[in-house]
């Protein structure tokens, strides 16, 4: 039988357009100022939804890839990742579709190339087994774009 697991958040809402909200984990207790961005003819100045789905994607990419790389016994230095999502917009419709995360891989010095080639192909596949990314997947596209550097 499945074990379920639950998120729940509560979001408070004040204003149209121009109104700034603040959504609040149950969970962590992590409370997050949120307004439309001004791209949206939002007053901008916090966080947003779509932010907030890129951060999630890229946040869950990381430490997917740190299991990997710890259970994969991988020499990581160092985790930097960086990602950018695209909203394309058609008049009045709005579409999430793509994220596109580069993940800059360190590894300790005196690291082999063998072990580089390892965290490479583990650094494409830590994709495949993160929760946000498969909620997503089939409806915004995304890529991944792994460097891998030697301390």
């Amino acid at each position: 039988m499945p074990t379920l697991h639950e998120y729940p958040v509560r979001v408070e809402w004040s204003g149209g357009r121009d109104g700034r909200g603040l959504a609040t984990a149950h969970n962590s207790g992590t409370n997050l100022d949120i307004t439309v961005p001004p791209e949206f003819q939002g007053p901008g100045g916090t966080t947003n939804p779509e932010e907030l789905l890129t951060s999630a994607i890229a946040s869950c990419y990381s430490i997917t890839f740190g299991i990997i790389a710890a259970n994969r016994k991988l020499p990581i230095e160092k985790l930097e990742v960086s990602a950018t999502g695209v909203v394309e917009q058609q008049g009045m419709s709005f579409t999430y579709k793509q994220i596109t995360i580069r993940p800059h891989i360190t590894l300790t010095a005196g690291s082999t190339e063998e072990q580089a080639k390892a965290t490479l192909d583990n650094a494409h596949k830590a994709d495949n087994y993160c929760i946000v990314t498969n909620a997503v997947r089939g409806k915004v596209e995304v890529t991944i774009e792994p460097t891998v550097s030697i301390a």
